[in-house]
């Protein structure tokens, strides 16, 4: 893959071949690389950055993840975000929900696990404005996908959410139901935290223009190890 890119751009020498490069997944910090690999810090961020760009590729696009949870008994929709190194004055990178700065990150999962992680934005967009953004709110609607989501998100044709309402004031007809939902829900929960278990998503230092090509490489991968 590295090397049909390589040759794809016109590449006509690199330091290391694309079978000895260094990757995402090394645990070894940068430095720890470049000493390793005998090359510079810069040229080990830009063989990460490569081979990201070359991982993302491989991930499932919305229209293929619709296609595959159309097979599916329901599909959950749920949003993440992913702590990022920020000042207080970035406030369009500041979750208000979450109390923290990072990247609001929308991902579709089934029964098994993740289908579809979205592109990255900003960490003060809410989850609906993203869903929306990313034109995946209509997505089970066109699929005939029975599809879950917290109660965030007000589209009841489309996607079931929980009644609202406080706890103690639900009949309790509503409340059993919020609570199988719940359960339901959990394994969209389950899938932010597979994402979340890769130790370079727990807090991301990179550029944010990085960051969507990061999430859909660790995706790929993910995929490729639960074949």
């Amino acid at each position: 893959m590295v090397t049909a890119r390589r040759r794809g751009r016109g590449t006509r020498w690199r330091r290391l071949t694309a079978d000895r490069q260094p990757w995402p997944t090394c645990p070894a910090s940068t430095r720890t690389l470049a000493v390793g690999f005998g090359i510079g810090l810069a040229t080990v961020y830009q063989y990460i950055a490569e081979a990201d760009e070359v991982l993302a590729a491989l991930a499932p696009t919305l229209e293929q993840a619709r296609s595959g949870a159309a097979n599916k008994a329901f599909a959950i929709l749920d949003g993440t975000l992913l702590s990022i190194v920020r000042i207080a004055a970035d406030r369009s990178y500041h979750s208000g929900k979450r109390e923290r700065h990072g990247m609001n990150i929308q991902v579709i999962a089934d029964a098994f696990g993740l289908l579809w992680a979205s592109p990255a934005l900003l960490g003060a967009i809410h989850d609906v404005k993203a869903a929306r953004t990313h034109d995946i709110i209509e997505a089970p609607i066109q699929a005939d996908i029975r599809t879950w989501a917290d109660k965030g998100i007000r589209q009841p044709r489309a996607i079931r959410v929980p009644y609202g309402g406080r706890w103690s004031t639900l009949p309790a007809g509503k409340r059993a139901v919020n609570s199988s939902r719940a359960r339901l829900r959990a394994v969209g929960k389950q899938a932010n935290a597979t994402l979340k278990s890769w130790r370079l998503l727990r807090k991301l230092r990179c550029s944010t223009a990085r960051i969507t090509d990061i999430v859909k490489a660790v995706l790929s991968l993910r995929l490729a190890m639960s074949v």
